[in-house]
């Protein structure tokens, strides 16, 4: 299975930005969480970590796991989930299933990041579990294969 994770603007900048929020890891540690957690490290998953501050280039990484041929996409989107139509349609024309997944719970946060215009191209969001809804989105992708 090839799973692409997308992360957005200041993504990259985990364990620097707002710890409180987002905790302490740093964008490779949490790249390296995802890729060996153990629960599915048995399963043969190639994973390839993206991250762009760049809303174009997010678009450029979900076609390209068209064209690469992925069986799912992990995206946080960062702030792009709020305002992104072109993401949001990025999603659409792959159909590679997407599951978005947020760090904080944006839903209890300011009144803004409750609007999600990437979401509803998404097969489900995950939202407010910290790192782990990264693991939580795989073992979904890797269900949502086995139905």
């Amino acid at each position: 299975m090839k799973i692409m994770v997308i992360n957005g603007p200041n993504l990259n900048m985990l364990g620097i930005r707002e710890k409180n929020i987002y905790g302490t890891f740093s964008y490779g540690d949490l790249c390296k969480y995802i890729k060996d957690y153990p629960e599915y490290k048995d399963k043969n998953i190639e994973f390839e970590f993206l991250q762009s501050n760049v809303e174009g280039e997010i678009v450029n990484f979900i076609q390209e796991a068209y064209n690469k041929k992925y069986d799912g996409i992990i995206l946080n989107a960062g702030g792009y989930t709020h305002t992104s139509v072109s993401i949001h349609d990025a999603i659409k024309a792959v159909s590679i299933p997407t599951v978005e997944v947020h760090i904080s719970n944006i839903h209890a946060r300011e009144e803004f990041r409750t609007v999600c215009m990437t979401s509803s191209a998404c097969i489900g969001q995950i939202t407010g579990l910290g790192k782990f809804g990264y693991i939580l989105a795989v073992v979904y992708l890797i269900e949502y294969y086995n139905k």
